[in-house]
């Protein structure tokens, strides 16, 4: 089992800065993919960015991109999300995510998850 704990988030205005965090505890294998996705009121939840164990390689949804940026400590098992010039269309609730390799498969974890909103 994994567990996620989330934290950051909170009421920004456009424009602003706001940085989520997220610890990552129990039986974490060595090859995991972390990440972020979030889901706003009425919509699917999708994802925002996802960063691998061994080359930390980022990927990002293209609304995001060049605006935020998903790092990882692996020692700490930890992933956070710095997100710059936010605008309103990103208030969501963000969650974090691991995928976890478990028994020659992917078992995925999510966070409780933590609002964001910015105001316009």
């Amino acid at each position: 089992q994994v567990q996620l704990v989330e934290s950051g988030g909170g009421l920004v205005q456009a424009g602003g800065s706001l940085r989520l965090s997220c610890a990552a505890s129990g039986s974490i294998s060595s090859i995991n993919v972390m990440g972020w996705y979030r889901q706003a009121p009425g919509k699917q939840r999708d994802l925002v960015a996802i960063i691998g164990s061994s080359t930390g390689t980022a990927n990002y949804v293209d609304s995001v991109k060049g605006r935020f940026t998903i790092s990882r400590d692996n020692a700490k098992n930890a992933v956070d999300l710095q997100m710059n010039t936010l605008k309103p269309e990103d208030t969501a609730v963000y969650y974090c995510h691991v995928a976890n390799w478990e028994r020659s498969s992917f078992k995925n974890y999510w966070g409780q998850g933590t609002q964001v909103t910015v105001s316009s």
